[in-house]
């Protein structure tokens, strides 16, 4: 018999505790827990290191709001390269980039459209209230192994919406950004990466003044009016910050590819 191996992953240590007992009750299932997104993080390497990774993660959709009582128990502090706090969106946009042949499945104490549409955008496979009977949520675990994907039904015109919308204003992103000269989307990527002007002037071996004069461009032809609100429209239209090899390239900086889930 084919073994499924589940990651429960839940700051909530009696949900945690009690759902691991319940999966781990069938008999082709195998199931583990971790408290956090860092912890998740490194079972999901160690579990890939031995050679027996994980199929499914069930995520909390309020992964690391919580405080006070009923937490996991603290766990070791992260590694340099890895952060220090995962929400449950996150985590499982870093699990599908780093790892996309496991499937996230999020686990939600409520019908919320907009954040079941961005679980879907980061690449979550399904989305499941945490009151559904144990046979639902089976289902739903060796459903998106068949690459199938979950919502309940009263979620799914909110949802569609939602991606709809989010699609809409990306495309509308997307054209402001192309309507930048190459350098001014130089510029905005290093406003992306929370560069400084004289920053920025001495990466792209420009003067302050000018470096003023190109923000300046940019915000105009971006129509907002700071530079949060510069990094956030990028952010939609997917541009990426500034590496630290990037010169005066005046390459295009839109990148484009798999944001929305189809």
């Amino acid at each position: 018999m084919a073994r499924i191996r589940v990651l429960v992953v839940d700051d909530h240590r009696i949900f945690a505790e009690s759902l691991a007992a319940a999966l781990a009750a069938e008999p082709d299932v195998d199931v583990s827990a971790a408290g956090s997104g860092p912890a998740a993080l490194r079972a999901l390497e160690r579990a890939a290191a031995e050679g027996r990774g994980y199929d499914v993660l069930l995520v909390d959709a309020e992964l690391g709001a919580r405080t006070g009582g009923g937490e996991l128990p603290a766990v070791p502090a992260p590694r340099p390269e890895e952060p220090a706090a995962v929400d449950g969106i996150a985590l499982v946009a870093g699990v599908r980039a780093a790892r996309p042949a496991v499937r996230s499945v999020v686990l939600a104490e409520k019908d919320d459209p907009r954040a079941a549409a961005r679980a879907l955008q980061a690449g979550a496979s399904g989305w499941v209230a945490k009151d559904c009977s144990l046979q639902r949520l089976l289902s739903v675990i060796r459903g998106v192994l068949r690459d199938e994907t979950h919502l309940p039904p009263a979620l799914l015109t909110g949802v569609l919406r939602e991606l709809t919308a989010a699609r809409k204003h990306r495309s509308e992103s997307e054209r402001l950004v192309e309507s930048l000269t190459p350098r001014e989307r130089e510029v905005l990527r290093c406003m992306v990466a929370g560069l400084g002007r004289k920053a920025v002037a001495e990466r792209l071996f420009l003067s302050p003044h000018t470096v003023r004069t190109h923000m300046q461009n940019v915000l105009g032809k971006l129509g907002v009016h700071s530079t949060l609100a510069a990094v956030a429209l990028a952010r939609r239209a997917g541009v990426g910050p500034v590496g630290p090899e990037a010169g005066p390239s005046g390459r295009d900086v839109v990148e484009r590819g798999g944001q929305l889930a189809q």
